[in-house]
């Protein structure tokens, strides 16, 4: 049974290897010039940076009200 564990560990990281590559194929330079002419990729990279920094705060506060509960 171990062994199988085994096997299917590098094949699953075979397989992550491929989908890596491929998603090199499938980028071009067009794609990133068109964001970039229309001045969207500022937009989408200001909409990452506040979903992150909103994440990163609500699992502050969760945080907080977790250690709040356990020194009740």
């Amino acid at each position: 049974m171990n062994q199988i564990k085994k096997i299917a560990f590098v094949l699953l990281l075979g397989l992550m290897q491929l989908s890596v590559f491929a998603q090199d194929a499938i980028t071009t330079d067009t794609s990133n010039d068109l964001m970039r002419s229309n001045g969207k990729i500022f937009l989408v990279m200001t909409i990452v940076v506040v979903l992150i920094i909103g994440l990163l705060l609500y699992l502050i506060s969760i945080d907080r009200k977790i250690s709040k509960l356990e020194k009740k």
